[in-house]
């Protein structure tokens, strides 16, 4: 509707411009009087005409006075000039002395005044009718492309294309698909040895770890066209449609063979079906009925290569995972330190670091961080660099905008109380004192009661080097470092001056104790088997997160096994603050006058002589 008024708006406008050009056209210097035919017999018969111009039933009377405007005179249009005048008396004499010319009527301006005020209604009619036909054919045209696939696709030459020096870290991630780009470069070689072209290649790992850089690097070095889709762009409320996209979607990418298909986020057409959403007719499961068939159907997929992506594996319909249609699974795992430094060195090209700034340190800082996290952590450096007017990137910057990306940014403005500032140095200081003294514990990196995102102050631990499992002593460790704010307040301030300020710790401890009874199988009494099934179906009122595969009474022992646990750490924690009270209170008055201890003045603070050797973790721990 808005489509059409514009045109009708734009063709109003241009008939509009037409008319007044020729308006324009036709105006006078002067605008000639209208008179009747005795005031030109009565100039003529005074001498004082000096020119007459005949056109059709028009006369132009132009006077010998300059200054007097010209006469027009109509008169009819079968009857000559000279019959009027001599049937109107006019002395033939002074009729002889008058120059007079007649006008030929056949020219452009004649006739474009004649039918111009015909046609103009016409005109707009016609124009009209052709707008809207053109409207309605774009309409129509829309209904017939409904199912077709809407893909991106990147054609070998593009100039932004991406290959594996995009690509840092996820060495045997690239390992992997190295051998899909020499499928599709040189086909015939394995074909001689009866190797088939795998027909699909599934990459899973967590949310930005560079599955979507990868799938395009794969592309990008094959030089073959690459045709991109995520999963959710082939789902409609219209049944059929998704298979129809689907299906389009392979025929445009076997024109185009060799080539890559990527699905991104496969899992929102790739579910297991039968879950009992919909039934079978669910416009999703024929969307993946119709993948199915593609992948390994009756029309071999030639130079097709399929490479989806998900961060939910353990969803995927088996049919969808088996050999034939994925065969590759490349498991793409959060970056380790040499990886996260060469993350850092991509993304920082372009941005002004100086020289003595080291990436490796930053790398030791971000253990958990994925790619995105890093492009981010980056960018928040030179945001905050540009918001203090400056020009270069610090180390000092990147590793302040490190606490902003886990926690959120700075609250200095928010107003505390003394006492409220104590008991959030007392808060913090438990959580560093615990996690210090406790042998499996992370090093504790920072301090600070400055509030930041939901948090009122926090404790910032991190391993020394990357690790990939957690051991129950390390879980036991962590758990009294979390439950170590809690017992500060209570030791300090008693059980009538309990805050709110712990109830996160409280939820992180629980979930923990909680994965290490049920999931883990860490625990002598409950025995090594895992107490709820996270893959069961959703239907209607079942539990979402999990299903319930235990008794009642197995549900009262594993309650009372994760709240033994609990007054375990909660006991642990309580001794080591006992025992090192005084540097409990020094910290707190060092936090009290700084707001904020760095690693090297907490060792300090802590009388560390020999450094700490620690078991790492696997990522950062943020007590708040």
């Amino acid at each position: 509707m808005k489509s059409l008024l514009k045109n009708f708006a734009l063709v109003v406008l241009t008939l509009f411009l037409i008319a007044g050009i020729f308006s324009f056209s036709n105006v006078a210097k002067t605008k000639p009087e209208v008179v009747g035919i005795s005031r030109l017999v009565a100039e003529i018969n005074n001498e004082s005409v000096k020119k007459v111009e005949i056109a059709g039933d028009t006369v132009t009377v132009h006077l010998k006075d300059e200054k007097a405007h010209e006469l027009t005179v109509k008169k009819e249009i079968n009857q000559s000039f000279s019959e009027l005048m001599s049937n109107l008396g006019v002395d033939q004499t002074k009729l002889q002395k008058i120059e007079i010319q007649i006008k030929d009527q056949s020219g452009f301006k004649y006739w474009a005044a004649v039918t111009i005020p015909y046609l103009i209604p016409f005109l707009l009619l016609i124009m009209l009718i052709f707008f809207m036909s053109k409207q309605v054919q774009g309409a129509n045209s829309k209904a017939m492309m409904f199912g077709q696939s809407t893909a991106r696709q990147v054609k070998p030459d593009d100039q932004n294309k991406k290959t594996f020096k995009n690509v840092a870290g996820a060495k045997e991630a690239k390992e992997e698909l190295y051998e899909i780009v020499d499928f599709l470069r040189d086909p015939k070689k394995f074909a001689d040895v009866g190797a088939k072209i795998p027909k699909g290649v599934l990459l899973m790992g967590a949310p930005g770890t560079g599955k979507t850089l990868l799938a395009k690097a794969v592309a990008g070095e094959a030089n073959v066209p690459f045709f991109h889709m995520s999963g959710s762009e082939f789902v409609e409320m219209f049944v059929g449609v998704g298979a129809s996209r689907v299906r389009d979607l392979f025929q445009k990418a076997k024109k185009a063979a060799p080539a890559i298909v990527f699905i991104d986020e496969i899992d929102a057409v790739g579910r297991k079906r039968g879950s009992g959403l919909g039934g079978s007719h669910d416009e999703r499961e024929q969307t993946l009925n119709q993948i199915l068939v593609e992948m390994d159907g009756f029309e071999p997929n030639i130079g097709v290569i399929v490479v989806a992506a998900t961060n939910r594996p353990d969803v995927l319909d088996p049919a969808l995972l088996r050999p034939g249609r994925f065969d590759r699974r490349v498991v793409i795992d959060l970056p380790d330190i040499n990886d996260r430094e060469e993350i850092l060195k991509v993304h920082a090209v372009g941005k002004p670091i100086v020289a003595d700034a080291s990436l490796r340190k930053v790398a030791e800082r971000t253990p958990g961080f994925s790619g995105a996290d890093l492009d981010n952590l980056l960018n928040e450096s030179a945001i905050a660099v540009v918001r203090d007017g400056r020009k270069e990137i610090l180390e000092i910057d990147i590793l302040k905008s490190i606490e902003k990306v886990i926690l959120g940014p700075e609250k200095r403005g928010r107003v505390m109380s003394d006492k409220e500032k104590e008991m959030t140095a007392y808060h913090e200081g438990g959580h560093a004192l615990v996690g210090h003294f406790l042998e499996h514990s992370d090093p504790v990196r920072k301090v600070s009661i400055i509030g930041r995102g939901m948090a009122g102050g926090y404790t910032l631990s991190m391993p020394a080097t990357d690790t990939h499992y957690r051991t129950l002593a390390k879980f036991k460790d962590d758990i009294a470092m979390m439950l170590g704010g809690f017992v500060a307040e209570r030791m300090i301030y008693g059980n009538e001056m309990l805050t709110t300020g712990p109830s996160s710790d409280l939820k992180k401890a629980t979930s923990s104790v909680t994965a290490m009874v049920m999931q883990y199988g860490m625990s002598d009494k409950l025995g090594p088997r895992q107490y709820a099934d996270n893959e069961g179906l959703i239907f209607l009122a079942e539990e979402i997160h999990s299903k319930k595969n235990y008794s009642e009474k197995t549900a009262e022992l594993i309650d009372a096994e994760i709240n033994a646990i609990l007054e375990e750490g909660k006991a642990r924690a309580a001794q080591v603050l006992t025992e090192h009270r005084a540097e409990l209170d020094e910290l707190v008055k060092v936090l009290l006058a700084k707001e904020t201890v760095e690693q090297e003045e907490f060792n300090e603070i802590m009388g560390i002589v020999i450094k700490k050797a620690d078991d790492a973790g696997p990522g950062v721990e943020v007590m708040d």
